[in-house]
């Protein structure tokens, strides 16, 4: 059954999210994924001529992230599928408009913020905007960069710098998953609410400083996928103790490739990956694990898809992700304004995510907001894509809902 995001009946949706919601990473919502049924008499009625029983059924009532999405305008839906860019060096109300008459749900402080105090006063100029107008009541990710090493973005006082990857393997699970919450106690202290880590990504030790985007600066848990999934758990362990959803990114792997895709359109290719690459088990390990976030790669993996970047494939996306790994949570780009996705026109961008299954748009250029909106509700206008549309918003209002950012939902 589709449900369109221009008129959308309750029970109608009930019964969509049957598929949508269930299989939401383990313990997302805080309850039971909701289901529907309807189940009909099929004796033969009596011979006696009584009325056989007549059909029922059963409608699951909708949960607070259903209800929410039912209320929400077809603008504010897809405002909830983009994260934009606040540079350090911009004003405070840089983002008013975008937030406030663009219906935008989601931020990324970028260009390294100095000082705890300036960070938390941005957050809560950010959470005020919030309204029943431009976000449906709905708070904001708020989210950074904080892997440690030479990659975070908050720093100065107020932050504790977290040793690099490569160091945070080598401390014992329990004791890297106490540090990463008393980490995520910093950022949640501040607003941030989701931390774009762990690096999930497998360098092998004959390519190390070779690979660009990643060994170059040691932002790798080691060159074992065993050892990367245990530092990537313990660490996404501590993100979630102390307040804060993790995010296992570049799916399905950065290690291999030699060039970074932030700034190449290049030598960004994997040609090694299948479906049985061992590179995928930090990633399925980090899903298991209860990440409410996984981010897609802009490399090439012409063994798993031979005509698109990862973040435009469905093979990838809604195929080895979605279907292989059992990921139903939030996908989430690597971001749209980088070299290796500017190949693509910035509305073609985000079509091509959505319809490959992808959810959240990030991008760190704040102008490309509107253009991706408007192609979203233009292509919106096809059931096909109308219900891919749908089944995203309804993956990050899920999300949303765990973190308590909905006006209905539990506090987390």
């Amino acid at each position: 059954m589709r449900v369109r995001p221009y008129a959308v009946s309750r029970p109608a949706l009930a019964v969509l999210l049957t598929a949508v919601i269930a299989g939401v990473v383990a313990g997302c919502s805080g309850s039971p994924a909701r289901s529907s049924s309807a189940s009909t008499s099929s004796a033969p009625a009596p011979a006696t001529g009584t009325p056989a029983p007549s059909a029922t059924s059963t409608v699951t009532p909708l949960n607070c992230a259903e209800t929410l999405f039912g209320q929400l305008t077809p603008e504010q839906r897809i405002g909830q599928l983009l994260m934009v860019g606040f540079d350090t060096n911009a004003p405070l109300t840089s983002l008013d408009d975008e937030i406030g008459t663009g219906h935008v749900g989601n931020v990324i402080y970028l260009g390294g913020w100095d000082g705890a105090e300036k960070v938390r006063r941005t957050s809560e100029h950010l959470q005020a905007l919030v309204s029943q107008d431009a976000t449906g009541g709905i708070g904001l990710m708020i989210s950074a960069d904080q892997e440690g090493g030479i990659v975070h973005q908050l720093r100065g006082s107020g932050f504790t710098q977290p040793p690099t990857a490569l160091a945070q393997a080598s401390m014992r699970p329990a004791a890297l998953t106490t540090a990463a919450t008393a980490w995520a106690k910093e950022l949640r202290a501040v607003g941030v609410n989701v931390n774009l880590a762990p690096v999930t990504d497998t360098v092998p030790a004959d390519i190390g400083t070779g690979n660009e985007p990643i060994g170059k600066w040691g932002r790798q848990y080691g060159a074992d996928p065993a050892v990367v999934s245990r530092a990537a758990v313990a660490f996404l362990k501590g993100m979630r103790a102390g307040g804060v959803e993790g995010t296992v990114k570049h799916f399905p792997g950065l290690g291999r490739i030699q060039r970074n895709t932030d700034f190449n359109a290049t030598g960004i290719t994997d040609s090694v990956a299948t479906t049985t690459d061992p590179h995928l088990a930090p990633f399925a390990a980090g899903i298991e694990a209860g990440a409410g976030l996984v981010m897609v790669s802009s490399a090439r993996y012409p063994k798993l898809d031979a005509k698109n970047a990862a973040m435009f494939s469905p093979a990838i996306i809604d195929g080895l992700l979605r279907t292989q790994l059992g990921f139903d949570g939030v996908v989430i780009t690597d971001d749209l304004n980088a070299a290796a996705a500017k190949v693509l026109p910035v509305a073609e961008r985000a079509v091509k995510y959505v319809g490959a299954g992808g959810d959240i748009l990030l991008t760190g250029a704040p102008e490309a907001a509107a253009p991706m909106a408007k192609a979203l509700a233009a292509a919106a206008t096809s059931p096909d894509f109308a219900e891919k549309l749908d089944a995203s918003v309804l993956r990050v209002l899920t999300l949303k809902e765990r973190m308590g950012l909905l006006p209905c939902s539990a506090t987390p």
